[in-house]
């Protein structure tokens, strides 16, 4: 089964006390690139949201953001630590009348000292992380849905364009049978100009004919492109994420077509082959994004 690599999944989970929001966004990435941003309470799930992503996600570039709503705002209320506040509160006063400073906004410069101010998400209890386990679960099978309609429009276009390079290569077959007697005239004419007809040893000819010919047939180049295509076409079709699988086939087809055009010395077979260039070349940027 193809998969994108691009997807999105949202969960979302909730008590009488909080709702979680999962959010889970994918981009294509050689390898699996994670970044998970959780509230405080939750820091100790990271470890293990990491690997049920690295299990279910395998690649891309992955960004998993958890936000908590409180429909009880007490519950996530700041504490104040009032014994602190106050002790900060008289040393600023001291240290700015013995300066001789105008003792303004105290109040407020005691309240942003450290530790006064604490939120109380410093642990969260077993029930609310069943919630936030559950909406990560919702988000991932969101995310793998829509990987999967992607995947299947990749698929269609990966199968059209491989079947386009098949029926090219079909063409290139129906002009070989006029490529041979073309490269016999060719070099016949240029014996003929410049060396004069009577002067060629035509046994001699005929034996380096052969030869050089022999160095141009692409019946072997013929053959295994089509394998290649053939086997592109079944991985298509089988039942696990291959993306990688897929691109080393294609990087095959390539070698075959470039060596196709190399030795056609046809015009009508060379411009065939650019067209099987192109085709490739958009399998190649398509594939990018498969898992």
């Amino acid at each position: 089964m193809i998969k994108s690599m691009t997807g999105y999944g949202l969960g979302a989970r909730e008590n009488q006390q909080v709702k979680y929001t999962v959010e889970i966004k994918s981009l294509n990435s050689k390898f699996l690139e994670l970044s998970i941003r959780l509230p405080k309470a939750f820091s100790d799930k990271e470890l293990f949201l990491r690997g049920e992503c690295t299990k279910l996600v395998e690649r891309g570039k992955v960004s998993v953001t958890v936000n908590a709503e409180y429909t009880d705002q007490s519950a996530s209320a700041a504490t104040i630590n009032d014994e602190l506040l106050r002790n900060y509160y008289r040393q600023l006063k001291t240290i700015a009348e013995n300066l001789g400073h105008e003792p303004a906004n105290l109040f407020e410069l005691a309240l942003n000292m450290p530790e006064v101010v604490s939120q109380d998400e410093d642990r969260a209890d077993e029930e609310e992380a069943v919630l936030l386990l559950a909406a990560f679960r919702d988000a991932i099978g969101q995310l793998d849905q829509f990987r999967k309609d992607e995947g299947e429009v990749l698929r269609g276009d990966l199968f059209s364009r491989t079947s386009t390079i098949l029926q090219l290569l079909d063409e290139v077959e129906a002009m070989e049978t006029s490529r041979i007697p073309l490269i016999r005239e060719r070099i016949h004419q240029y014996l003929d100009e410049t060396v004069g007809k009577e002067n060629v040893d035509r046994n001699r000819f005929e034996q380096e004919l052969i030869f050089y010919i022999d160095k141009l047939d692409i019946t072997e180049e013929k053959v295994r492109l089509r394998s290649h295509c053939n086997y592109f076409l079944q991985a298509l079709e089988a039942t696990d994420a291959n993306g990688k699988k897929l691109g080393f086939i294609s990087q095959e087809m390539g070698r075959e077509i470039n060596t196709l055009g190399s030795k056609a010395n046809h015009a009508g077979i060379q411009q065939v082959v650019v067209r099987m260039k192109e085709e490739l070349e958009k399998i190649k940027e398509q594939l990018l994004n498969v898992l």
